[in-house]
């Protein structure tokens, strides 16, 4: 079983930047892809970022891609997301995700197996 808290979501001015966090539990974060996911209200859950579970591959949505960058520091079992530039689009609950042991990453919510509870972020305009 894997615990995923995340952190670092709130509210910020249209360009601004924001870095959140998300913590996971035991001792199998480093062979599991994580990826990144948002829900604005009234639309589904759709696919930001994934980073491989060395790190060496990632993933992004066209909206973000440029702005945004997944990362993951294995020692700290912790997986990042840088988010510049932001826009009042990208406003939404961002969930963290991580995949079964020693599965590729993937964009697709439903094959990930373990979630975070989210966080809120807020971009006024």
């Amino acid at each position: 079983q894997v615990q995923l808290i995340e952190s670092g979501g709130g509210l910020v001015q249209a360009g601004g930047s924001l870095r959140l966090s998300c913590a996971a539990s035991g001792r199998t974060f480093s062979s599991r892809a994580m990826g990144w996911f948002r829900q604005a209200p009234g639309k589904e859950r759709e696919f930001v970022a994934a980073i491989s579970w060395d790190g060496k591959s990632t993933y992004y949505a066209d909206s973000v891609k440029g702005r945004f960058t997944i990362s993951r520091d294995n020692a700290k079992n912790t997986v990042y997301l840088q988010m510049n530039s932001l826009k009042p689009e990208d406003t939404a609950v961002y969930y963290c995700a991580a995949r079964k042991q020693f599965r590729p990453t993937s964009v697709v919510p439903g094959e990930y197996d373990y979630w975070g509870q989210g966080t809120q972020v807020t971009v006024s305009s």
